[in-house]
């Protein structure tokens, strides 16, 4: 079979090679991979700054769904030609992640979807949403779950409250369309105004131009008559939490999932103390967060947005355009 590889550090070196076709064991399912999504993980991984001691040559990728082609003794789940996503900690069932949880992430430490052929144990597997294709299913697992466990789990957003999402990437999109469906405004950012006339398109309410506007926050406020917002989904980390955290009301949540402009700062306590805020971290989500997306993305007839699908062959130029910044939604690469 065909897979690509991280023979070595860096997005030039990556390489399509071929490795011998795996085989289900007792429980597992064999699966032919049609489609993997690209998550700013997975870019940090290709470059050697998300775990520089990553064992090499490493498949890459921790997003993808297929097609069940065959399946080992013992499986219930599903049989040949169900249609299916993995998830991204394969032995995350639910509940909190314990570190062999952690330790089971698709992509790094192990291999991921990055395949033609992929055997997984039937419970890191779900079955695809009737109404998604392979390309949209593959952008479920990362993105969809975190957004979910930011805005629905952590969150809790309600009817008639306000969520603010940073930028118009696949977790800020996802977190766009989850609060919506639940009944909430959304105040989305971008650099472009194109952009957030898409996002506009999608459902959100306010748009602010943070190029245009560097006080951002600011222009939050006055569109909450000063009063903030009740959540915050912030993926810019250093380089914005300051901002988030003057946009956010008293007794607001701000879910940090990212560390898109910087990782390090000096950062004042006080305003979170005053305004008694909840800042919570959030590293995707378990089996049962997944199961309970799907339903709701079942019920609200919820489609994933998709900036661009490469193929395989051009993968290289696929993160190197994740890495210039300038797509909407998620990138998608056919396997």
């Amino acid at each position: 079979m065909k897979v690509i590889e991280i023979p070595e550090f860096g997005v030039a070196k990556l390489a399509v090679v071929e490795r011998p076709d795996p085989q289900p064991g007792p429980g597992q399912v064999l699966v032919r991979v049609w489609a993997v999504s690209l998550n700013f993980r997975d870019l940090m991984t290709v470059q050697g700054q998300y775990n520089p001691r990553q064992k090499l040559p490493l498949i890459p990728l921790s997003d993808g769904a297929g097609e069940v082609v065959s399946v080992g003794p013992g499986v219930r789940r599903f049989k040949p030609g169900d249609r299916v996503v993995a998830i991204f900690a394969q032995k995350w069932l639910g509940g909190d992640a314990t570190p062999a949880a952690r330790g089971s992430t698709l992509g790094g430490p192990g291999d991921g979807m990055a395949a033609e052929l992929v055997a997984l144990d039937e419970d890191g597997l779900l079955p695809i949403p009737e109404h998604l294709s392979f390309e949209q299913a593959a952008t479920l697992p990362c993105a969809g779950v975190t957004a979910w466990n930011a805005v629905v789990v952590q969150g809790q957003v309600k009817p008639g409250d306000t969520v603010l999402a940073l930028g118009t990437g696949g977790v800020s999109l996802f977190a766009l369309q989850f609060a919506k469906a639940a009944g909430a405004k959304v105040i989305i950012t971008s650099s472009s105004d194109e952009k957030l006339a898409r996002a506009k398109a999608l459902g959100a309410d306010h748009g602010v131009n943070y190029a245009s506007e560097p006080d951002w926050d600011k222009a939050v406020l006055a569109l909450t008559d000063k009063a903030g917002v009740d959540q915050v989904v912030e993926v810019g980390g250093a380089g914005t939490i300051g901002k988030s955290i003057n946009s956010a009301r008293m007794g607001g949540t701000i879910t940090i999932i990212g560390v898109l402009a910087g990782n390090a700062s000096e950062m004042d306590l006080r305003p979170v103390l005053m305004k008694g805020l909840r800042l919570h971290g959030v590293f995707v989500g378990p089996r049962e967060m997944f199961e309970a997306m799907n339903r709701a993305i079942t019920t609200h007839h919820i489609e994933p947005v998709i900036d661009r699908v490469f193929e395989r062959a051009d993968i290289g130029a696929a993160f190197e355009h994740m890495a210039a910044g300038r797509h909407f939604g998620k990138i998608v690469v056919r396997m």
